[in-house]
């Protein structure tokens, strides 16, 4: 009954955001794909036409990424304050305060989710159907879920104690979208830095969804399976040093 309860209260809590964020807005929830959209435009216009990275269906490659990358930089983001700046609800008596990142995670997601048709629509026009491989799409969503969520349980809960934190991720995730493809292919295997896509989660992350939306292929099973090698003990130590240390938020606050 317990985890019920919370699941409905995680619902209430991403739709209360969601119509705060939004008010009085005319675009509304659209602004969400603003940016990606004006991204991708800047990207297909500068590495599609300017300085070609000959990439095959770029569009396609492109927007993929931009959308992904926008999910985690901002789950992360917002995450990172996510405890810090709720005091209201870390001090009320048996609110559940673990469900504080999992919020920002899943509030972002929603934006992703928003923006998947267009993505669709796009690959499809661009690199064609892509068949079955499409049904491990939700696959990758999840995958992406439990890393970005065992990331941000970490940052909550560091930032209450040092609030360098939230300066110190901005910055983080500035250099980590130039050194993760988002806009340009993996680095060569032969390649003196190739280490930066190999040992990258994130690139492995947008392998797996490139492989269905521009390749129209089932992601690598290696692929997959470096990305649940990193995440699952992310999540799982995540969650445990957030229960370890919530109970101090309140003094900390």
């Amino acid at each position: 009954m317990r985890y019920l309860h919370w699941r409905d209260l995680l619902l209430e809590l991403v739709s209360r955001d969601l119509k705060i964020r939004y008010q009085r807005s005319y675009i509304g929830i659209g602004w969400s794909l603003m940016k990606p959209l004006f991204q991708l435009a800047v990207f297909s216009l500068l590495f599609g036409s300017i300085l070609p990275l000959n990439i095959k269906h770029y569009t396609t490659f492109v927007f993929a990424g931009v959308l992904i990358w926008s999910w985690f930089s901002g789950a992360v983001t917002a995450a990172t304050i996510s405890v810090t700046g709720s005091k209201e609800l870390v001090r009320r008596p048996g609110f559940p305060v673990i469900l504080l990142p999992m919020l920002s995670v899943i509030g972002q997601g929603v934006h992703f989710l928003l923006a998947l048709p267009l993505l669709l629509i796009c690959a499809t026009l661009d690199a064609g159907f892509p068949g079955l491989s499409l049904l491990a799409l939700p696959l990758m969503i999840l995958l992406q879920m439990i890393m970005t969520l065992g990331l941000a349980y970490w940052l909550a809960a560091w930032h209450v104690y040092m609030r360098d934190t939230e300066h110190l991720v901005v910055m983080a995730l500035s250099i980590a979208f130039y050194i993760t493809p988002v806009f340009y292919r993996p680095i060569a295997r032969t390649h003196q830095f190739a280490f930066i896509s190999s040992y990258n989660p994130m690139a492995w992350v947008l392998q797996g969804y490139r492989s269905i939306l521009v390749d129209g292929q089932w992601p690598a099973p290696g692929t997959i399976g470096l990305i649940l090698l990193v995440s699952v003990p992310l999540l799982a130590g995540g969650i445990a040093y957030f229960g370890r240390v919530s109970s101090r938020f309140d003094e900390e606050l």
